[in-house]
């Protein structure tokens, strides 16, 4: 059911056919076969699973509340299509994309013509929505299994027309900010404008309401080869940053709340920059042309592990998490983070829920 309201950006969500992997393959590396290259011949590929049985596709149109669970972390969203072409500014990315990687995957996407996992966005919901989601799940859930990967997953197919039309009215003011997928969702809208009439002016989205079952935000650390820590420490003094030396490991981490943490292997030091901007910002505007660094010098890890097994071939940096009310503050601003600034934990399993443009 297509939500009417008054005209300007908002959230409108539409039910979609879903496909689904089977159980056995959600989330398993076997998965990413039917995206592997050559894209072209992704389409024959998920025909030759749906008649394999290893692909579901749902009787219906609904909408669905997807909640999974990893590590005793559970997230909840609800699924469906976004009209792409009245999301405006109700959708705001945070992070900086690359054009050219943007239409790669327009042109990839369109090949395949699949939605194969939702594009993940994160909103403050209100009450009465939580309420009407609380509603809904208390019945038994559709369909309920735990992945190869130990992912447990209940969704809940939403296809009554009022249930529809209620979720719908509830959504439909937020906004939201994107907390995965920005490369797809700017593709989305590349293509929406290149197919107008289409099924690509719909793409496939996840809302996460972060007062409800938030994802998990963590920053993206960085090691910078060439680096040393005496560099810093000179252009610390230069530029009036607060640069500390630390006795251990454990002084300085005890710092990364609020600080750049620093490790060249066996050092190591904290780092307030200057002014008030966020320790991110303040690195790649600031402090990486200050020692003298190229974006080519700069690595980027998921994990702390990661980033300080690079430290002897320069310095780790690591980096605080933001919060989402940070990171909103910013999309809302139009001042997007740098690219692989955050790390919004846990997304769900490849497979759960699909889209096909063909259906």
């Amino acid at each position: 059911m297509e939500i009417t309201s008054e005209p300007g950006p908002q959230l409108v969500l539409r039910p979609f056919r879903a496909l689904r992997l089977r159980e056995s393959f959600v989330g398993a590396p076997v998965a990413n076969r039917i995206f592997a290259r050559p894209y072209r011949s992704a389409a024959r590929r998920l025909q030759d699973w749906q008649r394999q049985r290893h692909i579901r596709l749902d009787d219906g149109p609904a909408l669905y509340i997807h909640e999974y669970t990893s590590s005793g972390v559970s997230v909840r969203g609800i699924v469906g299509e976004l009209d792409v072409t009245r999301a405006g500014d109700a959708v705001l990315p945070h992070e900086a994309v690359r054009l050219e990687q943007v239409a790669e995957l327009a042109e990839r996407m369109e090949t395949i013509a699949l939605n194969p996992a939702p594009i993940l966005l994160m909103h403050r919901g209100t009450a009465a929505l939580r309420t009407a989601v609380g509603l809904l799940t208390e019945r038994k859930p559709d369909v309920s299994f735990s992945d190869p990967g130990g992912q447990h997953h209940r969704m809940w197919r939403i296809q009554d027309a009022d249930d529809v039309q209620l979720l719908g009215t509830l959504v439909a003011s937020s906004r939201a900010v994107i907390a995965d997928g920005h490369h797809r969702y700017a593709a989305a809208l590349e293509l929406a404008e290149q197919r107008p009439g289409t099924e690509w002016e719909q793409t496939l989205v996840m809302l996460v309401d972060q007062s409800d079952t938030p994802l998990q935000l963590g920053a993206i650390h960085r090691s910078v080869t060439g680096l040393s820590l005496e560099t810093v420490a000179q252009a610390a003094i230069r530029r009036g940053d607060d640069y500390r030396p630390q006795a251990n490991r454990r002084d300085a981490l005890a710092g990364l709340e609020h600080a750049l943490v620093l490790h060249d292997g066996e050092a190591w030091a904290t780092l307030h920059p200057r002014g008030l901007q966020l320790p991110v910002f303040a690195l790649h505007e600031e402090l990486l042309p200050a020692w003298g660094v190229d974006e080519d010098q700069v690595h980027h890890h998921h994990t702390a592990g990661q980033a300080l097994a690079r430290a002897r071939d320069g310095v780790a940096i690591l980096l605080p998490a933001p919060s989402f009310e940070q990171v909103a503050t910013a999309a809302r601003a139009g001042r997007p983070f740098p690219q692989k600034a955050t790390s919004f934990q846990p997304k769900p399993h490849l497979g759960a829920l699909m889209r096909d443009l063909r259906t």
